[in-house]
């Protein structure tokens, strides 16, 4: 009974190890993208045209 309790305080440590990392990342701007938002929509239309492409090639084989 007492492996539950050390596992069960290992795991918490662990939970609490990674969240205080994920809020650290966060803080830091890691995860901050200001390019791609603005682009987006640029990019969209080719990726579509790029794939009509490819299938209209691949039926045409």
């Amino acid at each position: 009974m007492s492996v539950i309790y050390i596992l069960l305080a290992i795991s918490i440590i662990v939970a609490v190890s990674f969240f205080i990392a994920f809020i650290i990342a966060v803080k830091k701007g890691q995860y901050d993208d200001s390019y791609t938002p603005s682009v987006r929509m640029l990019f969209e239309d080719e990726l579509v045209k790029d794939n009509s492409k490819k299938t209209i090639l691949t039926k045409k084989d």
